[in-house]
């Protein structure tokens, strides 16, 4: 296990931190989320080197969640996890302080893992997904993904719903393409038992 970097990939909704913080404790290891990467980068990188971090700027929840397609939101997303996925990989090659430790967030896909360290024994790689958009809906109602539920109005939680879904469809796609395991999330202790038997850890 020393040396061993595990990385957590999927949607929102989907449970990567709570996954992360209950597998940190069962293997005695520290976690870091993609979102601590991002807001570190935000306050240390250049806007002009790192364009697609500072892409929401201005932006409130109306005006974005109105203007753009799912499609786009999705788009979006993966073009800011480049960015931030510059920061991960920097973590990881040059001054990372622990032996192991867990990665997980949205920033974490399959296409940036193969391409980086594909073959790199020591790194584990695992897919969240979750095409229910009924446990997402109770999640965005209560949670808002935007920001505070209550700071925004129900009929673009929906939207948000929306492409949270079609987040997980195509990221369930795309694991496959690149040969990495996914599991289908119950939000359950069984989550957390399956995750370890397939990444044999």
């Amino acid at each position: 296990m020393e040396g061993t970097i595990i990385f957590i990939g999927g949607g929102p909704t989907v449970g990567k931190t709570t996954v992360a913080k209950l597998l940190s404790k069962r293997l005695n290891i520290p976690w870091i989320s993609t979102d601590m990467v991002r807001e570190l980068m935000l306050g240390t990188v250049r806007k002009e080197d790192y364009k697609n971090l500072f892409k929401f700027k201005g932006f409130t929840a109306e005006k974005y969640l109105n203007t753009f397609s799912v499609e786009e939101i999705i788009q979006d997303q993966n073009d800011e996890s480049e960015d931030v996925w510059k920061g991960i990989k920097a973590l990881i090659e040059e001054s990372y302080p622990w032996k192991s430790f867990i990665v997980e967030g949205v920033a974490i896909l399959p296409y940036l893992v193969k391409k980086d360290f594909g073959e790199r024994k020591n790194i584990k790689t695992i897919f969240l997904v979750d095409e229910d958009a009924d446990k997402i809906k109770d999640v965005v109602w209560k949670r808002g993904l935007w920001d505070a539920a209550k700071t925004y109005p129900d009929n673009l939680k929906a939207k948000e719903v929306e492409w949270a879904q079609a987040f997980s469809k195509k990221l369930k796609k795309e694991a496959e393409k690149y040969g990495y395991s996914y599991i289908e999330v119950r939000k359950d202790d069984s989550d957390l038992d399956l995750i370890i038997k397939i990444l044999s850890i």
